[in-house]
């Protein structure tokens, strides 16, 4: 069983997380996210811990922030698109087990109050910021670091935010362009 509190945001994917492992879940209902949820989180991030495990899309990464933001320490475990995505239809619920237990395998957790390893300066220089293929960039290196897509300015707070070191984004980097992207 996971000790962690795994944030989702409704029950399909409650569902699939418990196809996947034994987890118990609180579900925000969507990304209108009310007080009484929150409450939750919080005291279940005091208790337990928490793993916030959001869609890979739009609404589920502004939940994740608003969350991050509110209630300090969390895990994050990510999808992308193509491992959530079924007939059209992203989220946690269309993963399989196996994809799910990998992401759960891979959660990151943040951190805040330490010096930054990768610096602004280090994303325009790998062509994440900048670039005409900037965002497709990104995709793969979320992938590679295991901290999922983001645009430019919250890839670089997520790279400080779970301590991502310059030896990680280096080693991630060179893979990828080991493939030629």
């Amino acid at each position: 069983m996971i000790k962690e509190i795994i944030v989702v945001e409704g029950k399909d994917d409650t569902t699939a997380i418990r196809r996947a492992v034994e987890a118990e879940t609180i579900e925000t209902g969507g990304s209108a996210i009310n007080r009484e949820i929150y409450r939750k989180i919080e005291l279940a991030q005091q208790r337990r811990g928490v793993i916030i495990f959001t869609d890979p899309d739009h609404a589920g990464e502004r939940l994740r922030r608003l969350i991050s933001q509110r209630v300090k320490g969390c895990k994050h475990a990510f999808l992308t698109q193509e491992e959530a995505t079924l007939k059209g239809d992203i989220g946690v619920e269309n993963a399989p087990p196996e994809i799910i237990r990998k992401a759960l395998d891979n959660v990151k957790t943040e951190y805040t109050g330490f010096e930054a390893e990768i610096h602004w300066d280090d994303l325009i220089a790998a062509g994440l910021i900048v670039h005409p293929q900037a965002a497709q960039r990104r995709m793969e290196m979320g992938k590679l670091l295991g901290i999922g897509y983001a645009n430019g300015k919250q890839f670089h707070k997520r790279c400080q935010m779970f301590q991502i070191s310059q030896t990680e984004f280096n080693a991630a980097l060179a893979q990828f362009d080991k493939r030629g992207l």
